[in-house]
């Protein structure tokens, strides 16, 4: 079983039981959207020390409460798990997941990179790519998203979220070639 050294940061009970299933680590539980001053604290001292990841569920309750830690914690490593992975019986959540999908997931975890630098890539490059409009683009990106280690997203923030990670074209093209 694998060591995680970081933090992780997850949503809730069922969430740490999985992921105590899958690899060796500490978590935090936010406990959803509404997370308290005590676990504000826990979050910014496992930032200050070892690092976290954010690692929550792949639905929209579970992206709220990503950007609102990241929006506190800039340079949080995060990792991302694939919808398809993470649902069971129409319920969509970590804890649905195998064991290999987690621990994928977390050690495909990625940092913010120079966040001033010029993004790498542009939306010609996602259209080029076959990721951007048209026919298939959606499934494309879910499955370059997944083997890239971030996440599904709509175009925007996909694009968004690939430059953030530093993603070069390069790896792009070789996760697409790939798939």
């Amino acid at each position: 079983m694998i060591k995680i050294h970081e933090i992780i940061v997850v949503e809730g009970r069922d969430d740490t039981a999985a992921i105590k299933k899958s690899v060796d680590a500490v978590t935090i539980e936010t406990h959803g959207y509404g997370i308290s001053k005590q676990t504000w604290d826990l979050i910014a001292q496992a930032y200050e020390g070892p690092g976290i990841i954010v690692f929550t569920d792949p639905d929209h309750a579970g992206e709220q409460i990503r950007r609102r830690i990241l929006k506190k914690f800039p340079n949080a490593k995060e990792a991302f798990l694939d919808r398809d992975d993470a649902t069971k019986k129409d319920d969509i959540g970590i804890e649905n997941a195998a064991p290999d999908a987690i621990e994928e997931a977390l050690l495909k975890a990625h940092c913010t990179e120079a966040a001033d630098e010029k993004p790498l890539l542009t939306m010609d490059i996602m259209r080029a790519a076959g990721m951007a409009g048209g026919e298939g683009a959606s499934k494309r990106r879910a499955a370059v998203g997944k083997k890239l280690g971030v996440g599904y997203a709509n175009t925007k923030t996909f694009l968004a979220r690939l430059n953030k990670f530093g993603i070069t074209e390069e790896e792009l093209m070789e996760a697409l070639q790939e798939i």
